[in-house]
């Protein structure tokens, strides 16, 4: 048990989410994944969590398990040619974790997913949220538009609003 980890949880506010995502921030990250979307059939969704819950912070859930988590229940793998990628943040933590679908991550890898959640990490210990995150969506999408590009007005399969969580 993580004794600084879960003090750090317990601390951290709905009020410093949005602090760090206000209004105007949310409203760009939403626009920046419509503009994506333009570029290629995949589908992006963005989710931040302030801080886990008491029982599975006490169960030591990891940001990246939680991030699965999230990906299920966004139904980000819902999507028709299992391309979709889902970047999520857990704010006390300051982890971000980019969960792709299976037909997006063989053709990217878990490194480059890495270096992309690293780069909006060192953006993020700035106090740049609105950057980091567009940043990353930018890189996401320059991985989905080459692998899969648009073809004709595509249908959007998931919303392209930020989750708070």
């Amino acid at each position: 048990m993580n004794i600084k980890r879960i003090a750090k949880h317990l601390m951290t506010t709905h009020w410093q989410v949005k602090r760090a995502f206000p209004h105007h921030t949310l409203i760009a990250i939403e626009q920046a994944i419509k503009a994506s979307e333009t570029a290629h059939v995949g589908e992006i969704r963005f989710a931040v969590e302030g801080a886990l819950d008491v029982t599975p912070l006490f169960n030591g859930q990891s940001a990246r398990e939680r991030a699965i988590d999230m990906f299920s229940q966004l139904r980000v793998w819902d999507t028709e040619h299992n391309n979709g990628v889902l970047i999520y943040l857990l704010l006390a933590d300051r982890d971000v974790e980019i969960v792709a679908d299976r037909g997006i991550h063989a053709k990217v890898g878990s490194q480059e997913w890495a270096r992309i959640c690293r780069k909006m990490e060192a953006d993020f210990k700035q106090a740049n949220y609105e950057g980091g995150v567009v940043g990353g969506i930018r890189a996401v999408t320059r991985h989905l538009a080459g692998h899969f590009p648009a073809c004709g007005a595509g249908r959007n399969e998931l919303p392209d609003k930020p989750v708070l969580l």
